[in-house]
């Protein structure tokens, strides 16, 4: 199945599509140095752009991690621009908030706080046999813990692998490769709680 969408099709990748490029151009990168940076093709960096595909979570985490920025905080960023009444204190209805859907594995993330709020809080639906691994750079400048609602997640912090189920915690220390992977026949839920320790 084909990761193109229509421009016009989903206002949260319009959205992703002009986060990306604003922190290339806020940088003065071309595509070829973002690629560089990224391991991203130019050519897929200018579809993402430009709003003809919808890049999957392993594309943003590599897209994030050169622009030292969190997958959550890219995220953060491009649905903050897209709904401005996040910006405020306040009841968010769950029917308010937009959700990513990652066209590679069926992951899907919706951002819980407000672009403003000091502490970034998503939820993150991983699929039964879905695994996203991010490069230690996404990870770079923040603080993160991830709390398992529902399920069981196989977490690689590095070499080290945990298995967490439903109530379990772990707080992340230096940046390292990471993988988030439901190795079993149900979905796994989970939040995840980001701060950060300094702006690029």
């Amino acid at each position: 199945m084909s990761n193109i969408v229509e421009p016009s099709a989903d206002p949260l990748v319009r959205q992703i599509a002009a986060r990306v490029r604003t922190e290339r151009e806020r940088r003065r990168w071309t595509l070829a140095q973002l690629a560089d940076a990224s391991g991203v093709s130019p050519a897929m960096i200018s579809r993402i752009e430009r709003g003809e595909s919808s890049p999957t979570a392993v594309v943003l985490g590599k897209l994030s991690a050169a622009f030292q920025l969190s997958v959550a905080s890219l995220l953060a960023l491009a649905e903050g621009a897209q709904e401005p009444v996040a910006d405020t204190p306040g009841v968010r209805r769950v029917t308010d908030a937009a959700e990513w859907r990652d066209p590679g594995t069926g992951y899907r993330r919706r951002q819980i706080t407000g672009a403003r709020f000091p502490a970034e809080i998503a939820e993150i639906r991983l699929p039964a046999g879905a695994r996203v691994p991010y490069p230690a750079a996404a990870f770079a400048f923040v603080r993160q813990l991830v709390w398992v609602l529902d399920g069981r997640l196989t977490f690689h912090d590095g070499d080290t692998v945990h298995e967490l189920d439903a109530g379990d915690t772990i707080e992340l220390g230096a940046p390292a490769e990471r993988v988030f992977a439901n190795t079993t026949g149900a979905e796994c839920r989970y939040a995840v709680v980001l701060t950060r320790d300094a702006r690029p």
